[in-house]
């Protein structure tokens, strides 16, 4: 899911060729395992297989991937971003269960980014033993990996540019390969009649089971979305239509070659026996490159998809880095070494794509449910009549959990895998968002404007030591007129600090992606100030930079000054000094809490020592930080008090 180039949201020829590269890797490059999934030892090729497959990917892709993606769900954007977090912001009343929702979804999401890679780039190179029986896939493909995820922190905007024409000479090789075999096979066409996808689920000896490979053609389906925001809705939509007819008549194509050799049926690469030997060499290069850029949007995907959960305090915060110039692209070291172990794992483990099926396709499944049920709520906000959302609801619920239950027997044959990794990710924003709002309701406010005069005092009281010129909290307070008691604890209790100036940061988290402003309120003009930073979740949290923006605007309309206030440093023109306090907020006392915010805590306390703290993850110069740990207390009724023994 790579961030576009600027203008790529208008409808022009590169533009669409972009978009070919960004949006449909992983969806595009399914042709490679999907029928030879279907056709699995113990399966009985015949016609009715073929013909009833073949009917359930057209439907799939026609009522999954292009009715509730590309028509309904691409509509539910927020100020032109998509995918499952943007969801999540769009529905506002943001309960504990539409939370949990949207944390299934992104878990199931990132576990999906672990087998994709694996199983794209071994099914392209497993196409070379067709010409070397002992050439060894596994290494190579280890080595592809190796390079892939090694790069990702130079950026990717130099392999970026040809994402798009490889992906165009793709999808135009699928078609030619597919027209190939259909100019003498044209009757298996007739399979996009529903009534053979109905024949084949209710007459075919464990054909709901199949409807598991059936439902690889479609794992895609999500990037469309989650891509929104770098493609633009136009875009997606005319590009879909190239593909998905590309991917249709390779498919069919694939069924064409089937119906003339059900004999080798389960013995072959179906995709690579439809290829003129001749051109076996080309079309595995090209078939590997796809499945390379598969990879690297999945990858790419999923720092996205990390950057917009720490923004939303569903994700600790973690390094994010930024390595190139292009808008919103993202590098996160964690995430990329995490999953180069977790991918070489998968592909060392199962060794073949074929193995690798059986661990495909189960959580994509759970995302798409998840996703279902946010745009219900989100459709419901739009006031959409009832009547239709309840068909909608029905119809995507009855696909996408019938293909649950199908990927389901998948479990023990290693969809243990995705399941154990989606749970993993899910514990750590469960125990993220869960432990921020449980200490949260434990967190006191008094009103700022009844400090003022105590501050103001302080800042002129000289017997006080002065600590800086400018002392600088960032406060979670969302009102003008409140402040964190604990802030006001750290100024006059903690250790009396005296300033001249006392600035006051507060983030507004907003849920439109890409808002980037701030707004400045002189409390007490000179002495204290509150500065409100309105951020999309998209934006980088580079507080730090963002704060001496502030600072040069105010100096320039003279609403302050950046010249130090000590008069020896101030004839000479020496910037003001500055001192940031981050406050710890530390819960005590939680053995007091129910058993599951007992556990919630344990998950929470545990996983912020992975990540970093507020210094880091708002960019602020540590020679200029001085931490404090400051307790949050649960209050509790006391029944005994000591006694004092009188000597």
């Amino acid at each position: 899911m790579e961030k576009a180039p600027s203008g790529i949201k208008k409808v022009t020829l590169a533009g669409l060729i972009v978009t070919l590269g960004i949006v449909y890797g992983d969806i595009g490059t399914s042709p490679l395992y999907v029928m030879n999934a279907i056709m699995k030892d113990g399966i009985i090729v015949n016609e009715m297989l073929i013909y009833g497959a073949l009917s359930c990917i057209f439907w799939t892709l026609t009522l999954q991937t292009t009715f509730k993606y590309v028509i309904i769900t691409l509509q539910a954007d927020n100020h032109g971003e998509g995918g499952i977090f943007a969801l999540f912001a769009l529905v506002r009343r943001k309960t504990n269960l539409i939370a949990i929702i949207t944390m299934l979804g992104g878990s199931a999401l990132l576990a999906d980014g672990v087998i994709t890679p694996a199983i794209t780039v071994t099914s392209a190179v497993e196409g070379l033993t067709i010409l070397y029986n002992n050439i060894p896939v596994v290494p190579i493909v280890l080595a592809i990996f190796l390079l892939l995820f090694f790069f990702q922190q130079f950026g990717s905007g130099l392999i970026g540019r040809v994402f798009g024409p490889v992906m165009f000479l793709w999808f135009l090789l699928l078609a030619v390969l597919g027209i190939s075999q259909l100019t003498h096979g044209i009757g298996v066409m007739a399979a996009m009649n529903p009534y053979y996808a109905f024949k084949f689920l209710s007459t075919y000896p464990h054909a709901i089971i199949l409807l598991g490979a059936v439902f690889l053609a479609t794992t895609g389906a999500e990037a469309l979305y989650s891509d929104l925001g770098h493609c633009g809705i136009k875009n997606i939509r005319i590009t879909w239509v190239f593909v998905k007819i590309s991917l249709l008549l390779n498919y069919f194509g694939q069924g064409a070659w089937l119906l003339d050799h059900m004999a080798d049926a389960k013995n072959v690469n179906v995709f690579y026996s439809i290829m003129p030997p001749w051109f076996l060499i080309p079309g595995i290069l090209i078939a590997t490159s796809a499945a390379v850029i598969a990879s690297q949007a999945l990858i790419s995907g999923s720092y996205t998809l990390i950057s917009e959960a720490i923004s939303l305090n569903v994700w600790p915060r973690i390094k994010v880095l930024y390595p190139t110039s292009v808008k919103g692209q993202v590098y996160i070291p964690f995430v990329n070494w995490l999953l180069w172990i977790a991918c070489s794992f998968v592909v060392i483990y199962f060794a073949k794509s074929s193995n690798m099926e059986a661990a495909y396709g189960l959580s994509i499944t759970i995302t798409m449910i998840m996703t279902t049920l946010l745009l219900s709520v989100y459709l419901t906000k739009r006031k959409v009549n009832v009547f239709i959302r309840s068909i909608l609801l029905v119809l995507f619920l009855t696909i996408e959990t019938t293909f649950l239950y199908a990927n389901l027997h998948k479990f023990v044959d290693g969809g243990w895998l995705t399941i154990l990794l989606a749970t993993l990710f899910f514990i750590v924003m469960y125990g993220w968002y869960f432990g921020r709002k449980i200490k949260n309701k434990f967190i006191t406010f008094t009103s700022l404007k009844k400090e003022t005069e105590v501050i103001y005092e302080l800042s002129m009281d000289y017997n006080v030591p002065k600590i800086a010129t400018n002392l600088v909290y960032i406060t979670k307070a969302n009102t003008l007129d409140q402040i964190e008691s604990k802030i006001m604890y750290s100024i006059f209790n903690k250790h009396p600090k005296r300033a001249n100036t006392y600035w006051f940061l507060h983030i507004d988290s907003l849920d439109t992606p890409d808002t980037f402003e701030y707004t400045v309120h002189h409390i007490v003009p000179g002495v204290v100030i509150k500065v409100e930073f309105h951020l999309g979740f998209k934006v980088e949290r580079r507080i730090n930079v963002y704060f001496k923006q502030v600072l040069e605007d105010l100096e320039k309309t003279h609403e302050i000054s950046m010249v130090s206030h000590y008069k020896s440093l101030k004839r000479h023109s020496i910037p003001a000094d500055f001192l940031f306090v981050n406050l710890d907020r530390v819960l005590i006392n939680d053995y007091r809490l129910p058993p599951l915010k007992r556990f919630t805590m344990m998950v929470h306390n545990f996983i912020r020592r992975m990540g970093i703290n507020d210094v880091k993850a708002f960019g602020l110069d540590t020679s200029n930080v001085i931490e404090e740990k400051i307790p949050i207390v649960i209050a509790r009724e006391e029944k005994k008090r000591i006694k004092r023994l009188m000597k």
